[in-house]
This record gives structure tokens, sequence and C-alpha cells, in this order.
């Protein structure tokens, strides 16, 4: 371990490579897909727009936790976080072609229907497309400015180690988390929820939060398991603290969990048809077997096999649940916009496949030029001593 380069970048072998071939493979057929079916083409981007957003936005919550909580397990996985939540901007840019097509996704931007609803009459001073627009701003521009300050109080950490640059960070996490909360969960309410404006529910933020937690700490898992194959994260990552990440993915997962059938006990127990209508749509026919799938594949087998310990501290192992926990991620997401459009029944388009993957090259290359253009290991962070020993035990 003493022959380690703390200091060398990351080795990320051919990921930047594939990554780009995918993303031009796969926004040529976006583009495709649009002048095919404009319509078709704004939900599947949709889609891959929330599944990647989520990943970066919901890396910022777990670096900004772990600043405020300390731990070996966070200094491991901190260049990965940094680098997911630095592609925010580009998530700003990318949804640029979203506002083009809100009238082919939001029932409120277009005009016939929100004449024709009474209820959507009285919700237009809060959704109308310039305050939509207004809030997306307020988002990114909060997000972004989290992720640069925390990057610069990382970066001044790196070059002077300076204990009063890892007092700046915790000082910035914690009003920073109330902010991140707040904008997560608007953003859950604008992007998803407002699909079906009739319908609402007070969980539904704090639902997608706990989803944004899970794929990217599952994203953080992956790419900790790849990296540690070679250095310098070779001679560092440990089973110790492959078994602090994989304690806190089942933390996660369970924590989804509960939200997730908190919101849908409430809302059966009271029986409510504006609400109930929710999960009709989704119970039934297709979409039951989505819903199956979610309950076995996203929850149930990922808690039986983090209940190992064995499981969490081999990587290939965890990696593996973690891949597992990012597909479901995306089904989960699926599951949860498709039916606002296809109420008759499941029914899936190739551009479901193409949007998510298109997007996910470009934001790859963005994640590996950041990740690649600094050291990968905080190793003037003053908790890298201890980070090393509870390596060795």
């Amino acid at each position: 371990m003493a022959n380690v380069n703390q200091s060398a970048p990351a080795d990320l072998g051919r990921l930047p490579q594939t990554a780009r071939m995918v993303g031009l493979a796969g926004l040529a057929l976006c583009a495709l897909g649009f002048f095919m079916d404009p319509a078709q083409f704004f939900r599947s981007y949709l889609l891959g727009f929330l599944f990647w957003s989520g990943l970066s936005v919901g890396s910022l919550g777990i670096l900004m936790l772990h600043h405020l909580t300390g731990g070996a397990w966070g200094l491991m996985i901190r260049r990965v976080l940094e680098s997911a939540a630095a592609a925010l901007p580009l998530m700003a840019l990318l949804f640029v072609p979203l506002a083009f097509g809100l009238p082919h996704l939001y029932p409120w931007a277009r005009p016939e229907a929100l004449a024709a609803s009474e209820l959507l009459r009285h919700k237009a001073p809060y959704l109308n497309v310039p305050f939509f627009l207004a809030r997306v701003a307020v988002y990114f521009i909060v997000w972004a400015g989290l992720t640069a300050l925390l990057r610069r109080g990382s970066a001044e950490q790196d070059r002077t180690g300076d204990p009063r640059a890892t007092d700046r960070l915790q000082t910035i996490s914690g009003p920073g988390m109330v902010l991140f909360v707040l904008t997560t969960t608007f953003a859950a309410v604008d992007w998803v929820m407002s699909l079906e404006p009739e319908w609402f529910s007070t969980i539904f933020g704090v639902l997608l939060m706990g989803g944004q937690a899970i794929s990217a700490m599952a994203f953080a898992i992956v790419m900790a398991a790849a990296l540690a194959r070679r250095g310098p994260l070779a001679g560092v990552l440990t089973p110790s603290h492959l078994h602090d990440l994989g304690k806190l993915l089942f933390a996660f997962v369970l924590l989804w969990a509960y939200f997730a059938f908190s919101q849908y006990l409430i809302i059966w127990s009271g029986n409510l048809p504006e609400e109930v209508s929710w999960y009709v749509h989704r119970l039934h026919g297709g979409w039951r077997a989505v819903a199956l799938t979610l309950v076995v594949a996203h929850f149930a087998l990922p808690f039986l096999l983090l209940l190992s310990r064995d499981v969490k501290r081999d990587a290939r192992r965890l990696a593996g649940v973690a891949v597992l926990l990012l597909v479901m991620r995306l089904v989960d997401l699926f599951w949860l916009i498709g039916p606002a459009f296809h109420r008759a029944g499941l029914r899936a388009h190739w551009l479901d496949l193409a949007a998510p993957a298109g997007l996910g090259g470009i934001w790859l290359m963005m994640f590996c030029r950041q990740l690649g253009g600094r050291p990968l290991l905080p190793a003037r962070d003053p908790e890298w001593a201890e980070a090393l020993e509870v390596g060795k035990h």
C-alpha cells in the first residue's frame, strides 16, 4: 500500500471510447425517431433525461452527506461522486430539447386540455410554461452552484491540505443539503408528477430522491469495483471499504422501498378516486408485470443479496447487485412515466432504449473527462490516514 501513487488519475481504459460510440449511435437513432414520431421521441427522451440527471443529482446528495458525516467510505468514491455531479451543467443543456416538447408531455402545456379542465385552470398559476422553465433554471443553478463550490473546496484541500478547507466543505454541505432537498422535491413534482396533473402525492418527491440515491450509490460502487482492478485504487480499496459501501446501498434500497410502500398504502387505504386512479393505471394489464418485476428485482432480490456479508465484501458480486439496481432504476422510471401516456396497457418502443443509451454515452464522456482530470484519491483529506487504517482491518 505504501507504493501506491495516490496522486495518479483514474485509469478508465476503453470506457471513454465506448461511451462516445454508444452516445453517437443512440443520438443518431433519436434523431431518426424524432422525424418518425415526435411525441414518442419526447417521451423516451424524458425517460433518459430523468435517469442520467437523477444519477448526477443523487451523486451531489451523497457527496454532501459524506462531507457532513465523514467516513472512509466517502473518501473511496469521492472523485466518482464529484465527477458525476459535475455533469449537471451538461444535463441543463440536454434539457433544452424537452423545453420544445412540453405540449407533447404535459397536459397543462396544451391550451385545449387547459380549457377542458377546471382543475388545470386552478393550477395554471404554477403549472405554466414560463414559470416551469424558470424553475428548471433555478434547479440547475442551485445544483451546479453547489457542485462547483464543493469541487473547488476539494481541489483546495488537494493542493494545500489545509484543515480549514475541510471545514468549508462541511459548512457548504449543511445549508446545501436543505437547498438540495427542496429543489429535488420540486423537480420531481414538475418533471414527473405533473405528467398527470390531476394526481398528487406528498411523498412523491422523497420517493424520487430515494431512487436517485440508489442509482448514484450503485454507479459509484460499479466504478469503484472497476477502478480497483488497476492503480491507484487497487492498492487502497479493501473489503472493509466495500462492506461499508454495500451497507449504505442496502440502506438506500430499504429507504426507497419504505417510501414506495408508504405511498401505496396511504393512497390505497384512503380510496379516493383522484388518487387511486394513478395506481389503477399501473397495476393492470402489462404494467402489473412491470410492477411485480420492481418488487422482486428492485427490492426483494437486492435486499436478500445485500444481507450477506460475503456479497458486500466481494467487489465482483457487490458490483453485480449494483448493476441490477441501475437497470431497475430505469425500469422504475419507465413504470412511473409510461402509464401517463399508455393507460390501456404496457407499450414499449425502441426509442425507450435508444434515448437513454444516447444520453448515457454523452453523460459518460463528460464523467470520464472530469474523473481523468484530477487525482483519484483525496490523499490530503484529514481522515485519509484513518481511512487506510480502517481498510487494514
